[in-house]
């Protein structure tokens, strides 16, 4: 196997706080083992439309501590396509890259599976998504800071809804899983969650709504946008036909936790993963996403990343509802 010389890395997907730190990390890790890294813009969409820049030590300078990705990201019609993956690897030739760190969820997992598989190319992923939902790894970059954008949102929201006896509806991210939704509820001491995993019927959420009215003047339920039963704004209509009386109201944090400077935990872990990259790829390590797993750093390949699904801890959903009465 040819040596590592020279490193692509890119974003891919929707951003994450903490992307940034990992940037810098593989760019000084390689940068520390004589290696060349070259920065892709706009993830796939970079590489099969050729555009690239050097990203030495210092052009990394300061960005540890900012919010999406100076590398931008993108999802690439043009890269599903065979034509478009060989352009990509055109490009990777072009530039004598020997292998690439490609920064993202899932979707970024399979196209980084596809390329390898169809060009070759060695590429090692770094788990950056907000929805912390990849197997083989206990936390993606971006799921601790986005947990505590949702939780100072909720706070926030509390206050209000204590001052006026309301109940209210958060829908956060989550379209598949609700490890985001989950996770904030418990944080923010509200009274009842909704994750897509599991199966809770809106007569569930009434009786326990109920049971909550008669100990407390408010009351938050935390929604995962993908919840079976609907988003929040669905699911609060539902609920208002079986509580007419009760004031309610809704709010959607959207995309507003995607973004903020990341938590010192995410801003380690992007870090620590970022320099694990370089060294993994020059002991001929690929085809693989690296994450911590109970503070290690292991590797899991990319079949086994999208392939395998992350399971929500049931009893955490459970823990909501005891620790809200």
């Amino acid at each position: 196997m040819a040596p590592v010389r020279h490193i692509g890395v890119f974003t891919s997907g929707g951003d994450s706080p903490g992307m940034n730190a990992a940037i810098r990390a593989v760019a000084r890790s390689a940068a520390f083992h004589g290696i060349q890294v070259s920065g892709i813009l706009g993830g796939y969409e970079g590489l099969v439309n050729d555009q690239l820049r050097p990203l030495g030590p210092r052009d990394v300078s300061n960005i540890i501590q900012r919010g999406g990705t100076i590398l931008r990201s993108a999802r690439s019609e043009a890269f599903r396509t065979a034509d478009g993956r060989a352009k990509a690897a055109a490009t990777v030739q072009r530039h004598g890259l020997d292998a690439l760190v490609a920064i993202g969820g899932d979707g970024t997992f399979a196209g980084a599976k596809l390329f390898h598989e169809e060009h070759g190319c060695r590429v090692i992923g770094l788990p950056g998504t907000i929805d912390n939902d990849l197997f083989g790894t206990d936390r993606t970059i971006g799921f601790d800071t986005a947990v505590n954008t949702a939780m100072e949102a909720m706070d926030k929201i509390r206050d209000t809804a204590s001052s006026h006896d309301r109940l209210f509806f958060v829908e956060v991210m989550g379209r598949d899983t609700g490890f985001l939704a989950l996770a904030s509820a418990i944080a923010s001491g509200a009274e009842y969650v909704m994750v897509p995993e599991l199966c809770q019927s809106i007569e569930q959420l009434v009786k326990e709504l109920g049971q909550a009215s008669r100990l407390k003047s408010s009351s938050i339920v935390v929604v995962a946008e993908g919840d079976e039963q609907g988003g929040a704004v669905t699911i609060a209509e539902r609920v208002k036909q079986h509580l007419p009386d009760r004031d309610m109201r809704v709010t959607v944090l959207g995309h507003l936790q995607r973004g903020g400077s990341p938590t010192a935990m995410d801003r380690i872990l992007a870090s620590r993963l970022g320099v694990a990259a370089v060294e993994r790829l020059l002991a001929g390590e690929h085809n693989c996403m690296l994450g911590e797993v109970n503070g290690t750093v292991l590797s899991t390949p990319f079949a086994e990343a999208i392939g395998k699904q992350k399971k929500l801890q049931e009893g955490l959903v459970a823990m909501v509802g005891i620790l809200a009465t």
